[in-house]
């Protein structure tokens, strides 16, 4: 296996890579491996005519409804995530989508994603788009959790669990089996859908439970690298988690940057976050990264560093012939923002 393999013409990543990591981690548990995600998957298509979201401040509604020409501007530009269409940010490389699930106000029984406002994407289309991603990817395993459920009832709940059940049947994984790539393949699983509903949960047997998210919420690299840092010496959870790259403006940030956008804040202190990221080990070790989530995923090299984290599972074997040949993992001195 050669190094340019692991080159993507750009910007890291990896449209296969699970199929191609060693045989010797073919059995390893899908939560000792590094694995790319993105962070709020689906705000890449925020819908500028929508409302605010109900479960935001008062104010913000309030103000929503009296200067909407104002208001939803500032709000697109501080909760848009992402730039990359569901099947792209794949190809990168990310294998965990962060999916926030909600249902408009006047909307019928169709529906969206939110963050801020609502999508113009539905559900339903993102969730047929990764299912044919899949069918082109047979060895490519996917996590999506689903969380949020702004404004969903209990009939909703029924109704797309049911939609993901018969849409994707055989693919899903049970979260009575430990997933390991070999595994999957052999029953030709490549759906891991965490649901953060009980109920729900509790209902479905094939839904897995809510996977913790590691949340610094600052705007500050520094502090969220010393957030994370903080929780990894309290040791990893057991099962899958998420450490979270991603910096979250405040009411100060934006009032001083008011020219200023998510992407732009991101872009700006991505630097020392992809420089920590590129120090981790994943494994079952207290400090073990699993998950690693970020916004932008396509404006660095974010996903081939990721991913590069699995080749230091192999260290202790590095000498002998069948790994001499393995792509070297990636160093902080790197140009990790490709």
């Amino acid at each position: 296996m050669g190094d340019n393999q692991w080159e993507d013409g750009g910007r890291g990543g990896d449209s296969n890579w699970m199929s191609r990591l060693p045989e010797e981690l073919l059995d390893v548990p899908l939560w000792n491996l590094a694995i790319p995600g993105s962070h709020d998957s689906m705000s890449f298509c925020l819908d500028l005519s929508s409302p605010v979201l109900g479960s935001e401040p008062f104010l913000l509604r309030l103000t929503d409804r009296l200067l909407p020409c104002w208001i939803r501007p500032c709000v697109y530009r501080w909760s848009t995530t992402q730039q990359s269409v569901l099947w792209y940010q794949c190809e990168l490389g990310v294998r965990f989508l962060d999916l926030r699930i909600a249902k408009k106000p006047a909307g019928g029984s169709t529906l969206f994603f939110a963050h801020g406002i609502y999508t113009l994407v539905t559900v339903t289309e993102a969730l047929e788009e990764l299912a044919l991603w899949l069918d082109a990817h047979p060895k490519e395993i996917i996590i999506i959790s689903c969380s949020h459920f702004e404004s969903l009832t209990d009939e909703d709940h029924v109704q797309l669990v049911e939609f993901i059940i018969s849409l994707f049947g055989r693919k899903l994984c049970l979260p009575q089996d430990i997933p390991t790539l070999r595994s999957c393949w052999s029953r030709g699983q490549q759906l891991i859908v965490s649901y953060d509903n009980q109920q729900m949960e509790r209902k479905y047997p094939v839904l897995w439970p809510t996977i913790p998210y590691w949340y610094a919420d600052s705007p500050d690299p520094n502090k969220v690298i010393s957030y994370l840092e903080e929780q990894q010496r309290h040791g990893r959870p057991d099962g899958f988690y998420v450490s979270g790259l991603n910096l979250t403006e405040d009411i100060l940030y934006v009032l001083l940057h008011p020219l200023e956008n998510l992407r732009k804040m991101t872009t700006k202190g991505l630097s020392p976050l992809l420089h920590w990221t590129a120090k981790q080990c994943p494994g079952p070790g207290g400090g073990g990264v699993n998950i690693v989530c970020c916004d932008f995923v396509s404006v660095s090299r974010f996903c081939s560093i990721v991913i590069s984290l699995n080749f230091k599972l192999l260290e202790s074997a590095i000498r002998t012939p069948s790994v001499t040949q393995l792509p070297p993992v990636l160093s902080p001195e790197l140009d990790l923002l490709g």
